[in-house]
């Protein structure tokens, strides 16, 4: 990466539950910054590891990219921890609530900048997976963070409540594939992955279906 800023990943191991299921999953947690400061991208499961990442580094916030326990799990924890505000989209307040009953968090709005480390971090709407799902935009540096909205290999699931298939397909269509194929996709689970790689299957994504 160019410049000062660079990107960490500290995986954490839990459940997901919705709709009555649960599943194990393994989440990625993003740390972007320099040696000074740090944004915290999605707060999974526990809390331990992601405030060692941070390593006394003061955080300007921990952005939720959607509202799914598993993503939200230790927010307030390493809010209070960390002296850091929680930023979710507002459209995702029905399913916070679910984890987080009562506690309260900052609005992330579409096109909303977060400065860390000189280069500003672009909000950019996409749901589909939840109503609020929400993707964090480099330009500077060519980094996106999708949280759970595309994969390596296709889009998040639409098989859930707050969900919905055409919604994500648009929103992938539409916003993620706008930007440079060289974009590298840093995802919520699972492996890294390129604009320019996932570009050409969208047709393919359709055809299959949710």
């Amino acid at each position: 990466m160019s410049g000062a800023v660079r990107v960490q990943n500290v995986v954490t191991s839990g459940t997901f539950s919705l709709d009555g299921g649960t599943w194990d999953v393994d989440n990625n947690i993003w740390l972007i910054g320099d040696d000074e400061e740090v944004v915290i991208v999605d707060a999974a499961h526990t809390a331990a590891p992601i405030i060692e990442a941070v390593a006394g580094r003061r955080v300007k916030a921990i952005v939720c990219t959607h509202g799914h326990n598993d993503h939200v799990t230790v927010a307030p924890e390493l809010s209070a921890a960390l002296e850091a505000p929680i930023l979710l989209h507002p459209a995702d307040d029905v399913l916070w609530d679910q984890t987080h009953p009562g506690v309260k968090h900052g609005v992330l709005e579409d096109e909303q900048r977060i400065t860390v480390a000189g280069t500003d971090i672009v909000a950019l709407h996409t749901p589909g997976h939840s109503p609020g799902s929400t993707c964090l935009y480099l330009p500077e540096v060519g980094e996106l963070f999708s949280g759970d909205t595309l994969f390596s290999g296709g889009p998040g699931a639409t098989g859930r409540s707050y969900s919905d298939f055409p919604t994500i397909i648009g929103s992938i269509r539409d916003r993620l594939f706008a930007l440079p194929a060289e974009t590298r996709v840093n995802t919520g689970h699972g492996n890294r992955t390129r604009i320019g790689d996932e570009s050409p299957h969208l047709e393919e994504w359709i055809a299959r279906g949710n």
